[in-house]
């Protein structure tokens, strides 16, 4: 028995282990970390071309109101997010964030309107608690449901359009945060124009039972190879992204981690909807105060990276830190080291030098703005 074998598998698992994955233990489920490539190679070729990362780990979730009224599905929801899901149009989608009652993010997750229900994609370490906060608090409103019958496949790279658009020319018009039912080689997909390393790209909601001949499809293509967690977290990191459980979490609000911009005004003091959500005291005050600390870029000095966990400080010989390195590592787009992490308010502007604890070494660091490397979604 290895290491993987209690753990749950995707519809593309053997595809993985065929194509030499080194697969390793991830939020429950036996996920290829790296394929023969290697991350660096793996990185650079989705940057370049197209990459196929298996995110089928995800949960998928409908939302139906009881009524059958997509209006009130939008604003049972707005009780546990702090986003306007009402404003979202048909065939759109959203970023969101479940909060707790003191501000912080419980999970970060993709809303989509689908015309009669909203469909959710969150996180697969958060997926059993996230469904039962949304039956907990929304089960007199509406019906929740886990899709467990589909795998979910991500497309991402500036040759992801035409591979995908080969087998379905119409996501070629697809712009930024479209989500549309699409047919691909038979099979009711629904696709995004959407993804988490800041390149154009699409993920693809598939029948589970049709996983494997849509991947096999993707990758005969000489433009799209698989890729791991390795390089989706270089990728993610480069772009400025969190990672949930890295980046953000429960002692993480919104304002702290810079993701004010997920919060529409409508929901902020002074809008039609504001408040409501669970944390909106914290979180409402922080717009106007700010938080004590913020996520910010790290760029550090050198070619030695930085880790998660490493403590910042505000100099040399300073004894207690201001702050903390929540994801570093090389950054291939980049030929640097990058890193992200949380300090000091009064320290977060680009330029400010502070250093990093690396194995008793206090290494100096400037923050930098964020993203590394900047997104090129399709936006019009």
């Amino acid at each position: 028995m290895t290491a993987t074998d209690d753990l749950l598998k995707t519809p593309l698992t053997d595809l993985h282990v065929e194509r030499g994955g080194k697969l390793v233990a991830f939020a429950g489920y036996s996920m290829p970390v790296q394929f023969p490539d290697g991350v660096l190679k793996e990185h650079l070729h989705t940057r370049a071309q197209a990459g196929l990362f298996d995110v089928s780990h995800m949960g998928q979730v409908t939302l139906r109101a009881r009524s059958g009224r997509f209006e009130d599905a939008a604003l049972a929801l707005e009780r546990l997010v702090p986003v306007d899901i009402l404003g979202l149009k048909q065939g759109r989608q959203r970023y969101a964030l479940f909060t707790s009652p003191d501000g912080g993010i419980l999970d970060d997750l993709m809303v989509a309107n689908r015309g009669d229900h909203l469909f959710l994609v969150v996180n697969a370490a958060c997926k059993a608690a996230d469904i039962a906060h949304l039956k907990a608090n929304l089960s007199d409103d509406c019906v929740v449901e886990e899709l467990t019958d589909r795998a979910l496949i991500a497309l991402q790279g500036p040759a992801a359009e035409s591979a995908l658009a080969a087998l379905a020319p119409e996501v070629a018009a697809m712009k930024f945060m479209d989500l549309h039912p699409v047919e691909i080689l038979g099979a009711d997909c629904f696709v995004s124009r959407s993804g988490y390393t800041g390149e154009d790209g699409y993920e693809i909601s598939v029948p589970a039972d049709r996983a494997v001949e849509l991947a096999e499809s993707l990758l005969a293509n000489e433009a799209v190879r698989p890729i791991g967690l390795g390089a989706r977290d270089s990728l993610r990191l480069e772009a400025g992204l969190c990672l949930y459980g890295n980046d953000i979490g429960p002692d993480t609000t919104p304002i702290a981690a810079a993701l004010t911009w997920a919060i529409q005004k409508v929901r902020r003091s002074g809008g039609d909807r504001a408040g409501g959500f669970p944390g909106a005291d914290v979180i409402l005050t922080e717009f106007e105060t700010g938080a004590p600390r913020r996520r910010v870029g790290l760029s550090p000095e050198g070619r030695a990276p930085v880790r998660a966990g490493a403590l910042l400080y505000a100099s040399e010989a300073a004894a207690d830190p201001i702050g903390e390195v929540t994801s570093g590592g090389f950054g291939p787009t980049v030929e640097a080291p990058v890193a992200m992490g949380y300090v000091a308010a009064d320290m977060a502007e680009p330029g400010v030098t502070v250093h990093a604890d690396v194995r008793g070494k206090r290494l100096p660091v400037r923050v930098a703005a964020l993203p590394f490397v900047s997104p090129r979604y399709k936006r019009g």
